[in-house]
């Protein structure tokens, strides 16, 4: 994808974790993570521990938020060393190019429980990334797994086994809520 430096760009956002209002505004940058920054950066203790010990995480397996945390530093290693040009998943808004695909993103986190709101048109002054979904992956115990994942998930190419992209699009900056075109469920 080509870098597209501070445009001016319209995308829709599927609410989910924190209710969002017409007119807010949302800094996303190096200064101001996102949530899964957070949530990511609380695994980094059990993440370290991983790469010094795999084989005492083996067999036991790996919670959910330590898959993340892996999958999500392996990606921010190698986007930060090859291509810093792009938004960082830990510091942008995940967003869609139209309302029926934000739609289908909704449909998606309310079926996995996630505290879904609505869904909002926004006006993104920033850059922006358009990757595929599908080349997410687990994180493992392996870090030049992780790295060798992460670098497939950047570079964008096709994808090996011929599945069509799930587009995913990330973006940073000042972010406004334009509109919230459709609620879901109201902020309590």
């Amino acid at each position: 994808m080509l870098k597209e430096e501070y445009r001016k760009m319209f995308f829709y956002h599927v609410i989910s974790d924190i209710p969002k209002y017409k007119g807010e505004h949302i800094l996303l940058d190096d200064k101001h993570p996102n949530g899964v920054h957070k949530r990511v950066y609380a695994q980094l203790d059990v993440v370290k521990d991983i790469y010094l010990n795999p084989g005492k995480y083996e067999e036991a397996g790996l919670s959910h938020e330590v898959n993340v945390a892996l999958r999500e530093l392996a990606l921010e290693d190698i986007r930060k060393e090859k291509y810093p040009q792009y938004p960082s998943r830990l510091a942008s808004l995940y967003v869609s190019r139209t309302y029926d695909e934000a739609e289908r993103w909704a449909e998606y986190f309310v079926r996995l429980g996630r505290p879904t709101y609505g869904i909002a048109k926004t006006k993104v002054h920033g850059n922006r990334f358009i990757g595929d979904a599908y080349k997410c992956f687990d994180g493992t115990t392996s870090k030049e797994e992780n790295l060798r994942l992460a670098e497939l998930y950047w570079a964008n190419g096709i994808n090996e086994d011929g599945h069509e992209p799930i587009v995913e699009i990330l973006v940073n900056g000042d972010i406004e809520i334009i509109e919230i075109v459709k609620t879901i469920r109201k902020p309590m």
